[in-house]
């Protein structure tokens, strides 16, 4: 979209939201992509429907698949990154503002200048202080946690530094549970004597496998004889766009290399026999949700907080490498296909596995959708009935 109409686009948005009545206004939700509405769709359909509440929805992305929702309880606007979304943040009434985005007050994005209460919904399963910054979670009223790993980093953060509790709900992974569900239903399947797939799907960054190793890796992978699937971050294409275009281009006419861009579709997730990652929380999702092994390359660990041992606890991200399944070394990627061989040898012992795993890490497995609208419009009506109680006053 080009500067002015950007400008445009936001000064409308923002007018529109400016004009809502207080009854719109009891529960706004911001997405900062169209890639995170499965991490708001089912929450706004709960909302609108069983429950009965009345939702906005924000947005930066004009191709957000909730731009198209219809429901006489929602409302979607469009307000682009720039000027009107720094303002829209900054003086926004409104009861409850959920939102996946980390570090609000830490960036260009602030806190409103009314009284507003923050929920933030943990979007990946992974441990809060190696990978995000030490202060990313630090200025929200309520962290909606995936399980009991986060819940002790947190608290154990606030003893630590001396911040005020927040409000921790056992929310669980809502992502996990589709993922699940899928796995379940699906079909397909490798038939015998047809080759393995590896997808390899890295977190982004530099020191990330497509930004350091992944071209190499790919070229032993398809010399072994595996289809092999390229799922880079979309974040990769934002910030390296042309080391991810690298790799692409080296293997892009091989008949079993395959590339996907979209964060969202599952069908190369499903095809797939094994994952190849780094540090991306995306591993523990699909071991413990697809039930299916994880090659980690130990490429260097991405860490945004240098004081991230201050808390005395190991990373999740670190701490279920080994028990999902195994780890090279980017000096020796020769023995990722043997590696991929022993993981695929004994599926159904690593199924049980998974299934007793994730029963231990994750909360409210199969009903955290209910759980969580639930919670958002307790402290919705909560916040509506003190705002109503002042404006008496």
């Amino acid at each position: 979209m080009k500067p002015g109409m950007s400008f445009f686009a936001g000064w409308k948005g923002w007018r529109k939201f400016k004009k809502l009545d207080w009854e719109w206004r009891n529960i706004v939700i911001y997405s900062e992509s169209g890639q995170d509405w499965h991490q708001f769709s089912g929450l706004i359909e709960h909302l609108n429907g069983p429950l009965g509440h009345k939702t906005v929805y924000v947005t930066s992305d004009a191709s957000d698949p909730g731009m198209s929702r219809q429901n006489d309880n929602f409302r979607a606007l469009y307000i682009p990154q720039g000027l009107f979304l720094t303002i829209f943040f900054q003086v926004n009434q409104s009861d409850v503002f959920v939102l996946t985005m980390m570090d609000l007050q830490n960036l260009q994005l602030k806190r409103s200048l009314h009284p507003v209460h923050y929920i933030y919904l943990f979007h990946s399963m992974g441990s809060t202080h190696m990978v995000d910054n030490e202060n990313s979670f630090d200025h929200y009223e309520s962290l909606f946690c995936t399980g009991p790993h986060q819940v002790e980093e947190i608290r154990k953060r606030e003893a630590l530094k001396g911040l005020p509790p927040k409000h921790l709900f056992d929310y669980g992974h809502p992502r996990l549970e589709e993922v699940i569900a899928q796995g379940a239903a699906y079909q397909g399947g490798r038939e015998a004597g047809q080759p393995a797939t590896v997808l390899i799907a890295p977190t982004w960054g530099d020191s990330s496998i497509f930004n350091t190793c992944g071209a190499e890796l790919i070229g032993i992978l398809l010399e072994a004889g595996y289809r092999v699937i390229m799922r880079p971050h979309y974040q990769s294409n934002i910030r390296t766009p042309a080391a991810i275009s690298s790799v692409r281009t080296r293997y892009f006419e091989h008949e079993r290399f395959e590339y996907v861009d979209q964060m969202g579709e599952t069908d190369s997730i499903m095809r797939s026999d094994v994952l190849v990652s780094d540090w991306s929380a995306m591993a523990i999702e699909y071991a413990l949700g697809l039930e299916k092994p994880v090659l980690f390359i130990d490429v260097k660990r991405r860490i945004r907080n240098p004081n991230w041992r201050e808390l005395g606890l190991e990373p999740v991200e670190s701490s279920i490498r080994k028990l999902v399944g195994e780890i090279v070394s980017p000096d020796a990627l020769q023995q990722a296909p043997a590696a991929v061989e022993r993981l695929l040898t004994d599926p159904d012992r690593f199924r049980a596995k998974m299934r007793e795993l994730r029963d231990n890490m994750v909360f409210r497995l199969g009903h955290s959708i209910p759980a969580g609208a639930g919670e958002i419009a307790r402290l919705a009506d909560e916040k509506a009935q003190a705002r109503r109680a002042a404006e008496d006053e």
